[in-house]
């Protein structure tokens, strides 16, 4: 298993929210994914409408990887599992530049599913970047 921050931008709308995300956390990346060992990626997606899975085509170029240890993907899926379907939380999303936004128990974005998912708690307090940094700087 691993995970994956987007560092590419996409043109248009998606390609604005992408430098809007990369600008109020101060780093490159916009996005992230778990992958699984089957190849299916899990995440909270704005454009997919909330916690999924999804077969997702990693171009190496547009993404770094984080290798996570093969004991936390039971776990990880299982709670992909129960939270799918829950709708994405982009006022959270938002809150990382604008603090003054409030917080939803019931929303998740990309980077608080996958924090969660791992075992980490206060998930929604990371944003792609923050998650990319503890997670190539810790022993999970």
């Amino acid at each position: 298993m691993r995970a994956a921050f987007y560092k590419s931008t996409r043109p248009g709308m998606q390609g604005i929210y992408n430098r809007l995300v990369r600008l109020g956390e101060k780093g490159p990346h916009s996005h992230c994914e778990l992958i699984f060992s089957d190849g299916v990626a899990a995440s909270a997606s704005y454009m997919d409408g909330g916690v999924r899975f999804k077969q997702i085509d990693f171009n190496d170029a547009d993404w770094d990887f984080v290798e996570l240890p093969d004991h936390l993907e039971p776990a990880a899926r299982q709670w992909f599992t129960d939270h799918e379907g829950q709708a994405y939380d982009l006022l959270g999303n938002a809150r990382f530049p604008l603090i003054f936004l409030p917080l939803s128990r019931d929303k998740s974005f990309c980077s608080s599913a996958v924090a969660s998912a791992l075992g980490i708690s206060g998930g929604w307090r990371f944003g792609p970047n923050a998650l990319h940094s503890v997670l190539r700087s810790m022993s999970i």
